[in-house]
């Protein structure tokens, strides 16, 4: 059943322009215009249309011929003037007559703008969405997009960006770098992040942002090859977090909620770090398996729980602050134990008793139980200070820490040098904001794997020997440096993408993004910054020092400054973290499937699919497979750096993008955001890869390697995508101003390569006829300079539009076979030799024009029905010398081989007749630079004559050839003078007879037939005459045995007879009938052409060209009949066009007997020389 639109458009017939009160056919109508839109034609009889037309209160005609269009309907007749139709439908408008023709490629701009309005944020280029919008699919009826800056940006940025490194490792940070390399590091960091958001909102801003955040910005402004490579990096990077994510999670809760649930334990303190690991990796693995499996129950869950994590975060922040401000006045008691300078774990004083012995006093009377009862503390090996008299008797115990070491409990046990050498005691482990502490902690105090965290103030004796593991004090687990922290610290920064990524939710997305995004760096930027000063004014150098918190007996060191309780952040970071890992296991597969979907990465395609609501399941599957590699590393100071390379990657390449754009002045660059300059986004590139090579710099090349790769899959076997890219226009600047470059004068003869325009005929259905012209052409080049493949198509270009774009096409199909770079070029022209020409002269561009011309050799020219064949020809020759080109003619194109014929041995001959720039010396070095002749030898032979001295001229040319740098065998070819043959001057007659009796020639078909048959019974009669017999002399002249004798010499049937197939022709003609002829056909019956034939005499010129041509090519057979190609100088075609048939025929003769022939001619200037 057609559906039928109505569109009622209340209107007044004075309000329509244009018409004025006397027109009372428009006026006497109603004010309401009916509008028809059908798939289908609509009958203007329908009782509808009947009903309708009445309502509108005029008299329709019945239009019987409607045509179809895109969903609605055009009546085939419009007549400007026609009053009493109704022409005024979405087409055809009265007050747009001008453009009524048109209107099916070019709609009005009130359907554009109708269309326009009913935008979805779909993805740009996404060949599915397209075809579904040209269909017409019904649009669900969706929710417009109702979230603002700050709950669509600003908190999902906070949120994203604020994580386990701030709880985890900032305080170490800030203790092995000190304040002032600290807020280097955060202030570099949040710099890298605050440029690329100001790139990114200029991309975001410029144009409607498609739901999918970075990866669609990058593709779509670096093209599909940089595109997939940086998704495929933001991917990793966002799967990594995910991973790094968990980590903190598991460590906050096997070391500071729960360190009782611990699987593996070890024995001995070295065995330690390994059995966290394997917690860690045990933890780790149930934990991913249950959030994976969240995410694959249902977003909508994670989305509610994101309110709740980002509650944590917040809530966390804010008591670290209040804790800071509080320990100004009352520090927290949190005392760390020292002996000497170094610190003791909290973990090894099981009694609290941060000494060498205690002191009991043994109890007295009533009235001294107070002092008597009192414990003193003994550092001191040198035992109790007090007086003895005065005090009651006292017993001397060890503490538990004296048996980590000594040998025993006893006091005259074995000790450990440093441990009897020094005191112990207790500092503040968080002196508070007033204390003064952040002298000591401005400078950095980096530490190698296995050292002692020191405190530097305290004084120490130095003649121990170093800690051993054993000993109860707080090791360093790695070893930290600058280069270090900056790639651990750099992931708390990321997620400057969370805004950009909901662009799809968001009420106006080109204002929210930028202000959200930034305002959300700059809030974590001044919190991170004052984290720094706030840790290193409050906390101990060797407590910010201890990355686990052993010194304070396990508690999460930020959790120490924390009020009014350490587990206010434990709790709040442990689900803050939680909430994190769950946003990259959600965000993750979404971004593989949307670079799935854009079918860039052929083998990605099965991730694009998901459940039948959309969600990725492939995809999420693949996400927790790369997820539980980052989690089985283990360390989350390992997992960091990884992440942390992916990030910068992607965010260098936002920033390439915006700079890009901005320097090349794309005409569709317009962001809205204007507070963006291309320095800044330079200036944001440099710092990421800065950053990368700071951090990790055998992560930054690996990260650089499998961008790289993936890069060149796409360009490789990846779909072709255009989408008005950056890239393009930059190539596009880069080839101009190479152009310009190449321009400024012609080059040298060091750089002279053949730049080709092979010329390609096409046969009545598109075919190529020769396509193995394209094959030597691709062997000649082996992929190198400039190649131009044109044919011409006869023709009206208005007619032949359809036919130019078709034979195109077949050209591209067969460059892509041949796997020629190159480009193809069709001209439409009435006449062939006029397209030829003026292809010639206009292909293409600048200093990358052809300067060699590829031309196939007219095949069967004699027999040809169509004479404009070889004369097309000739006219091509004398173009290309005109234009100063050099021109290749393969003879017998078809025998050469193809690209995948295997390699024969043999030899490429070079007859070099005359100089016309080394042309014939380059051209069997290029070839053979191609596998297909690479296993040929080369040999050039040259003639001499009598007067040459042929011994020096061998050596000459074996020097010049020593010179070049080119390996040839040399010889130099005698060619004796000697009287011109009875055959070449037949063969001179019978070539000018066949000449004046096609000039002669302007009959009918049939008479021409009778003539040319006439002509050939001549030739046959005088062969019969000069040979004397009939014997085995009727072979064509390609094939045949040649006899000289001092009376005459056997001629060949070349007239009439082909030489490129080498038919036999049949003679029909004995001396008996050749006296028959001559008597039956003396007198007036004679035809005149026929009589002035008989009585011709050869052009003396013509029968010296013909000797040359002859004696030639006896010597080229004789010396080149088994090389597998004979290259050899191309004469030039007679200045008189009337002899144009006698040059088809010298080149004829002169290559008869050859296989493989490439004729040469030279553009006149040098292409070889010997200087390096």
């Amino acid at each position: 059943m057609a559906s039928v639109r109505f569109t009622v458009t209340p209107t007044k017939a004075e309000d329509l322009p244009g018409l004025s009160d006397t027109s009372p056919d428009i006026s006497s109508r109603s004010g309401a215009r009916v509008r028809f839109g059908s798939k289908e034609s609509v009958n203007r009889s329908d009782p509808l249309s009947e009903a309708t037309s009445t309502a509108a209160g005029a008299d329709t005609p019945d239009h019987s011929n409607v045509d179809q269009g895109d969903g609605n309907s055009k009546i085939s007749s419009v007549y400007i003037n026609n009053t009493h139709g109704v022409d005024d439908d979405d087409f055809y408008d009265r007050n747009l007559a001008l453009f009524e023709e048109e209107m099916d490629t070019r709609p009005k701009v009130s359907s554009l703008l109708s269309r326009l309005a009913n935008y979805t944020n779909l993805t740009q280029g996404a060949k599915e969405h397209e075809e579904a919008e040209n269909i017409g699919e019904k649009k669900k009826t969706s929710k417009s997009p109702q979230m603002g800056t700050f709950m669509g940006v600003y908190l999902p940025c906070l949120q994203n960006i604020f994580g386990v490194i701030l709880f985890l490792r900032l305080t170490w940070v800030v203790g092995s770098a000190g304040v002032l390399q600290g807020l280097c590091i955060v202030f570099i960091c949040c710099c890298c992040t605050l440029l690329t958001a100001i790139s990114m909102s200029a991309i975001a801003t410029n144009g409607v942002v498609p739901a999918g955040g970075a990866y669609f910005m990058i593709s779509r402004s670096l093209g599909p090859e940089f595109g997939g490579a940086v998704g495929l990096c933001f991917y990793l990077g966002t799967t990594f977090a995910g991973a790094m994510y968990i980590l903190g999670a598991i460590e906050i809760l096997l070391m500071y909620i729960a360190p009782k649930a611990a699987i593996f334990e070890s024995k001995n303190p070295e065995g330690e770090g390994a059995a966290m690991l394997n917690n860690m990796r045990v933890y780790g693995s149930i934990c991913l398996l249950l959030m994976s499996l969240l995410v694959f129950v249902g977003v909508k869950y994670v989305n509610k729980l994101a309110s709740i994590f980002l509650a944590c975060v917040i809530v966390s922040i804010v008591s670290i602050y209040i804790g800071a401000l509080v320990s100004a006045f009352k520090p927290p008691n949190f005392p760390v134990c020292m002996l000497g300078n170094r610190t003791i774990s909290g973990h090894a004083i099981d009694d609290n008793r941060c000494s060498k012995t205690i002191q009991l006093h043994i109890k007295e009377p009533a009235e001294r139980v107070d002092y008597n009862s009192t414990i003193f503390n003994e550092n001191s090996t040198m035992g109790p200070t007090f007086d003895s008299s005065l005090a009651p008797p006292v017993t001397e115990k060890t503490t538990y820490i004296w048996k980590q070491f000594c040998q025993g409990p006893e006091l005259n046990a074995s000790c450990d040098e440093y441990f009897l050498s020094n005191n112990f005691s207790d500092i503040e482990g968080i002196p508070g904001l007033a204390s003064g502490i952040i002298s000591e902690n401005l400078w950095s105090n980096y530490l190698s794997k296995g050292d002692v965290v020191e405190k530097g103030s305290l004084s120490s004796s130095h003649v121990a020997h170093p800690a051993s593991t054993q000993q109860p004090y707080v090791f360093a687990d790695i070893t930290t440096s600058f280069t270090l922290l900056v790639g651990i610290f750099f992931p708390s920064v990321t997620g400057i993408m969370a805004g950009s990524n909901r662009s799809g939710d968001l009420k106006d997305a080109q204002r929210s993004i930028p202000i959200g995004t930034i305002l959300a760096i700059l809030t974590t930027s001044i919190v991170y910054l004052s984290s720094v000063l706030l840790f290193g004014a409050c906390i101990d150098g060797v407590v910010l020092r201890d990355k686990f918190g052993d010194s304070v007996k396990g508690n999460l060191v930020v959790g120490t400054l924390a009020w009014p309780s350490p587990w206010v952040i434990v709790i709040g970071s442990f689900f803050s973290t939680c909430g994190a890992g769950l946003q990259s296991l959600t965000g993750a597969p979404r971004l593989l499937q949307a670079i799935a979907k854009d079918n860039i990465i052929p083998f990605l395609r099965v991730f694009g699919h998901g459940k039948a609501n959309g969600e990725p399941t492939w995809a999420l599957l693949l996400t927790a497979l790369i997820a539980e590699l980052g989690i089985l590393i283990a360390s989350l100071d390992l997992v960091a750096p990884i992440l942390t390379m992916f990030f910068l990657m992607c965010y260098l390449f936002v920033n390439l993008a915006c700079g890009l754009q901005t320097l090349l002045r794309t005409p569709n660059w317009r962001p809205r955001f204007s507070y963006y300059h291309w320095t800044l986004s330079f200036l944001g590139m440099t710092i990421c890869l800065a950053l990368m090579f700071i951090s990790s710099w055998y992560y930054a090349i690996v990260a650089m390697v499998i961008a790289g790769m993936i890069y060149k899959y796409i360009e490789y076997h990846g779909a072709e995508k255009e989408w008005g890219d950056g890239i393009r226009g930059l190539s596009l600047s880069a080839a101009r101003y190479a152009l310009l470059r190449l321009e400024e004068g012609p080059p040298h003869t060091k750089n002279w390569r053949p730049q080709v325009l092979v010329l390609l005929k096409l046969d009545e259905d598109a075919h190529v006829k020769s396509p193995r012209l394209l094959t030597f052409a691709s062997q000649l080049k082996a992929g190198k300079g400039l190649t131009i493949v044109g044919t011409v198509v006869s023709g009206n270009f208005l007619q032949s539009y359809g036919e130019a774009l078709a034979a195109e096409q077949t050209l591209k199909h067969l460059m892509d076979k041949e796997r020629v770079k190159g480009f193809c070029q069709c001209i439409v022209a009435q006449k062939p030799r006029e397209g030829i020409s003026h292809m010639i002269q206009s292909s293409g561009l600048g200093g990358m024009k052809h300067n060699t011309v590829v031309m196939g050799w007219p095949h069967a020219w004699r027999q040809s029905e169509d004479p404009q064949a070889w004369k097309t020809f000739i006219n091509t020759v004398r173009v290309t010398t005109a234009a100063h080109l050099a021109l290749l003619v393969p003879k017998n194109i078809s025998l050469f081989p193809s690209n995948s014929e295997p390699c024969a041995e043999g030899y490429i001959d070079v007859w070099w007749i005359v100089h016309d720039g080394g042309m014939l010396m380059l051209l069997p070095f290029l070839l053979r630079q191609h596998k297909v002749w690479r296993k040929c030898g080369m040999r050039i032979f040259t003639v001499a004559q009598m007067e040459d001295n042929s011994i020096q001229m061998k050596k000459d040319l074996a020097t010049f050839l020593y010179h070049l740098r080119i390996e040839a065998e040399v010889e130099v070819v005698e060619m004796h003078d000697s009287d011109i043959s009875a055959y070449t001057y037949e063969r001179t007659l019978m070539m000018e007879q066949r000449s004046q009796m096609l000039r002669q020639m302007r009959l009918s078909k049939s008479d021409r037939e009778k003539e040319a048959q006439l002509v050939k019974d001549r030739n046959s009669m005088l062969r019969l005459t000069s040979i004397g017999s009939d014997d085995d002399d009727d072979t064509d002249g390609g094939e045949r045995d040649r006899v000289t004798s001092s009376g005459g010499g056997g001629g060949g049937g070349g007239g009439g007879g082909s030489t490129e197939h080498h038919r036999r022709v049949q003679m029909t003609w004995t001396k008996e009938k050749t006296s028959q002829y001559r008597a039956a056909h003396s007198g007036c019956s004679t035809p005149e052409g026929f009589r002035d034939m008989l009585s011709i005499r050869p052009d003396h010129s013509n029968v010296r060209r013909m000797h040359t041509a002859v004696k030639l090519n006896e010597v080229i057979v004789n010396k080149s009949h088994d090389a597998r190609l004979v290259l050899l100088n191309m004469p030039g075609p007679p200045r008189n066009t009337d002899g144009d048939e006698n040059y088809m025929e010298f080149l004829e003769v002169l290559t008869e007997g050859l296989e493989r022939v490439l004729l040469v001619r030279g553009g006149g200037s040098e292409v070889i020389t010997i200087y390096s």
